[in-house]
């Protein structure tokens, strides 16, 4: 990725914003996306703008297409080619599992506009430019949630395995040229799920993976970039691989079932 060039979808904090921060140290411009967040955009750009490569901040919400498909007339304009689109931007509803009265159909068409068809989306826009380089790769976030029937709410989980589903998909549609895979992070260590478990269930939930996980530990977004990263740099003959990134949490988790 020296001297490529990134598309990283909500990368004003979190996960996206490492990644942005680990492709700039390798040598990648970057373009770095957000929804509502400016400032933290911003502070993500001046940190990987130490590292001496290029970048801009584009407001898009991957929901609609066509500020989809002006983000990476953007990067285009910019740059003139795209490597590497990581579909980061995502969304959700808190609403425990048992409580079907607390989503509606707008908050699954929402949910699924984002997590899902925003990936679509931005997958179509890019595709013509990766072609015509004749190499692209795509990373799509999606979560253990879309794996288990677990997390934040049942639209997420839904939402989230749709995900992986399309990933497959789209890894044999977009072949030679373009390399579609994803990840599957658990828990997530930072702001937005103490945002929205509230920090009290925040801190029981991180010290119940950290406890039950087998390698003891609750993901920090750095080594979620990680493994984005190798799929990135470093997976020249694989497409269509979905990686679950939970320090071995899923297994605890079906370990310990109730039958």
């Amino acid at each position: 990725m020296q001297n490529g060039v990134a598309i990283i979808t909500g990368s004003s904090s979190g996960v996206g914003a490492a990644c942005a921060r680990q492709l700039a140290e390798l040598g990648s411009h970057v373009a770095i996306n957000y929804s509502s967040n400016e400032n933290g955009a911003r502070k993500t750009q001046e940190e990987c703008e130490a590292f001496d490569v290029e970048t801009i901040v584009v407001q898009a919400d991957v929901a609609d297409d066509e500020q989809c498909r002006m983000l990476v007339e953007k990067t285009l304009e910019k740059w003139g080619r795209i490597d590497a689109l990581i579909n980061n931007a995502g969304t959700t509803k808190f609403n425990p599992h048992g409580n079907l009265d607390g989503l509606s159909k707008k908050d699954f068409l929402h949910i699924y506009s984002v997590n899902t068809v925003g990936p679509y989306q931005m997958t179509r826009a890019v595709a013509p430019s990766m072609r015509k380089g004749g190499m692209g790769s795509i990373v799509n976030v999606s979560s253990v949630a879309g794996v288990m029937g677990v997390g934040s709410s049942v639209a997420y989980a839904a939402s989230k395995g749709a995900l992986i589903t399309m990933t497959l998909s789209l890894a044999r549609a977009l072949g030679p040229e373009i390399r579609v895979n994803c990840v599957c992070p658990g828990f997530i260590q930072g702001d937005w799920l103490e945002k929205g478990l509230g920090k009290e269930n925040y801190a029981i939930a991180k010290s119940r993976v950290e406890a039950s996980a087998p390698l003891g530990v609750a993901s920090s977004p750095d080594q979620i970039a990680q493994g984005i990263l190798f799929f990135v740099t470093g997976a020249d003959v694989v497409t269509g691989e979905c990686l679950i990134m939970d320090g071995g949490s899923h297994l605890a988790q079906a370990g310990t079932v109730k039958r």
